[in-house]
């Protein structure tokens, strides 16, 4: 799949806000600086289209990127992010849980994970909420260049087995800094998209 636009076109804190697209789209959850932005950002070859930060913490409402005129990636606050006040937790939460439980729009979900560690609680809660749902999610592990190539696949292993992820089930080891990783998840976007 060639990316020729990509465009925010809304931010919003509420479902009751959030637009009523027609379009697909792909919601992105995952920890605080798991990297979402960045992802964006090198799927769609810009590296300024979503906003990214060293700091964690930095997305705080539900980001819709129409890409192609075709379909939208949707950026969700991070989880997680331990400096949060209780209040803001909440609030961050909200938009998570609203967009997941109340988005009327079709929707499939990718969820990022450091390639570097283990998964952590809210990364299994996260799991096993999508899969109540019914909903399989697209399992995305990032900062991959980060580790050597033994370092990956022993915590490859680790990220499949701990949340039981299916030899079946679609998982990417991405890198912002190697496009061929994100030439391969756009290959898949494609064809997904052709079959819906």
């Amino acid at each position: 799949m060639i990316i020729k636009s990509a465009v925010l076109t809304h931010v919003r804190t509420e479902s009751e806000k959030f637009p009523e697209n027609d379009k697909f789209e792909i919601a992105l959850v995952g920890r605080s600086n798991v990297g979402k932005s960045s992802f964006i950002n090198a799927i769609c070859a810009n590296k300024t289209l979503a906003r990214t930060s060293s700091s964690p913490g930095k997305t705080r409402t539900a980001n819709f990127y129409l890409i192609n005129d075709e379909f939208y990636f949707v950026d969700l606050p991070g989880y997680g992010y331990a400096a949060a006040s209780k209040t803001d937790k909440s609030k961050l939460g909200a938009v998570i849980g609203e967009y997941l439980d109340k988005r009327r729009a079709d929707f499939m979900v990718f969820h990022l994970m450091d390639h570097r560690h283990a998964p952590s609680e809210k990364d299994k809660l996260m799991r096993v909420k999508l899969l109540s749902m019914g909903m399989i999610p697209v399992s995305i592990l990032t900062k991959t260049d980060k580790l050597t190539k033994n370092e990956r696949a022993k915590t490859f292993d680790l990220i499949m087995g701990e949340l039981g992820i299916g030899e079946d089930e679609a998982v990417f080891e991405f890198s912002n800094i190697r496009s061929e990783t994100a030439e391969e998840i756009k290959d898949f976007i494609g064809e997904m998209l052709c079959s819906i």
